[in-house]
């Protein structure tokens, strides 16, 4: 797959992610998507392959990566390539990161 169709599948996936979290009466904000600067090196926001969001409750900003656990299993169950960032980064998702077989 090339970084185009990647780029494709990402975006055509993220909705999914958004009206999961909506239908449990969850809100989001984006956070980080595509970046020039700021983030590690070979980050995937480098390559318009991951976004950051912030998830809230009830208005209140939830900040702890266990917080967004059940969305990073509905991610990850959506393609083998989708990555979450697990409970350190828990409001990181992205495609092709740590692909699994």
């Amino acid at each position: 797959m090339t970084l185009l169709q990647k780029q494709y599948r990402f975006v055509e996936l993220l909705p999914f992610l958004f009206q999961y979290a909506y239908l449990r009466g969850y809100k989001i904000q984006l956070g980080d998507g595509f970046a020039k600067d700021g983030h590690r090196e070979g980050s995937f926001h480098y390559l318009r392959l991951a976004q950051d969001i912030v998830l809230r409750f009830d208005d209140i900003w939830l900040k702890k990566g266990e917080d967004y656990r059940f969305l990073g299993e509905f991610w990850q169950s959506l393609d083998p390539a989708c990555y979450w960032g697990g409970s350190e980064d828990g409001g990181h998702f992205s495609y092709g990161e740590g692909e699994r077989k």
